[in-house]
């Protein structure tokens, strides 16, 4: 189930981020993420002209594309746009490119199942903007432990590997519903599963919601909370996906209950500095998490900083 988070326009306005680019080029309405073509360039053009100085993004405002923005800023790509769109968007003009052996940049991260379909690279990051490893936090409303403690204990205990949300991302990939995708994770990792419910009270259809952003890895972790939640706690679940500002700001004003999405220390940290004294960081449910500008591995470039050239 899904519903919107009624979220007071006026915050939002210092949350949302519009990010078009170092170049500061306007964003065109609907921008193209085709592969650009290369079979008639020659071949000393530089990568940025044969990409048109385009890097595939993600949604506008989301941790991911704050932070590249940042980095090519960093780096001085000053002729280079950051093109907004979705996961959805990113993950297809990928896979056309790939298909196709054209070059591409995309915002990338792990864990995320176009590893495991595509051969991919993360350019190198000599000046380390994009930051280490990091992690996925749990963040819930204040009070939650007070009111629903037996979704706050499950919810602080909640923890699993990188290769437990692909497995998920990756049926969800092959067809399955996200919902069906999650009951099966449950129901072949029982051991696990038993752990971040043992010893908690079963409620009474008690209601929570649970917002979360479209993209794959966020979408497998959500609904396996929603599935633990719902048929190993009593409770009734709506999930409300959101962007990632929104996200941010519904569990800090109390619209929804918490998220299992918040990526630190790094890529969110902008949403955390700005929220942090309204919410609860429950810490990590998954580490080993990593963000950067990612390439088909047949792309003959290894850094960033090839893209000054």
């Amino acid at each position: 189930m899904k519903k919107t988070i009624k979220v007071i326009l006026a915050i939002m306005l210092g949350a949302s981020v519009w990010v078009t680019g170092c170049s500061q080029q306007e964003a065109s309405p609907t921008p193209s993420v085709t592969p650009p073509q290369t079979s008639t360039k020659a071949a000393s053009t530089s990568v940025g002209e044969i990409l048109d100085y385009k890097i595939i993004g993600i949604d506008a405002g989301s941790g991911s594309m704050l932070k590249t923005a940042e980095v090519m800023t960093h780096y001085g790509l000053d002729n280079w746009q950051l093109v907004e769109g979705s996961d959805a968007a990113m993950t297809a003009a990928l896979t056309q490119a790939y298909a196709e052996k054209q070059p591409i940049i995309i915002t990338g991260w792990t864990p995320h199942w176009m590893f495991k379909k595509m051969d991919l690279k993360y350019l190198e990051d000599p000046k380390n903007g994009f930051g280490g490893a990091e992690q996925i936090h749990t963040i819930v409303r204040k009070g939650l432990k007070q009111e629903h403690p037996a979704a706050y204990q499950f919810l602080d205990a909640f923890h699993w590997e990188p290769t437990d949300m692909e497995a998920v991302m990756v049926q969800i990939l092959d067809g399955e519903k996200p919902a069906d995708a999650a009951s099966e994770w449950v129901k072949n990792n029982e051991e696990k599963v038993g752990k971040w419910v043992e010893g908690i009270q079963p409620v009474n259809k008690e209601k929570l919601t649970i917002a979360y952003v479209a993209w794959d890895s966020e979408i497998a972790s959500t609904h396996v909370v929603e599935h633990v939640l719902e048929k190993r706690l009593g409770y009734e679940v709506e999930l409300s996906q959101v962007q990632t500002g929104p996200m941010w700001a519904g569990v800090a004003i109390g619209d929804v209950d918490g998220m299992v999405a918040a990526w630190l220390p790094s890529t969110d940290v902008s949403y955390l500095k700005k929220f942090g004294g309204q919410i609860e960081d429950l810490g990590p449910n998954l580490d080993g998490t990593k963000i950067g500008l990612v390439v088909p591995a047949y792309m003959d470039i290894t850094s960033i900083e090839d893209l000054k050239n």
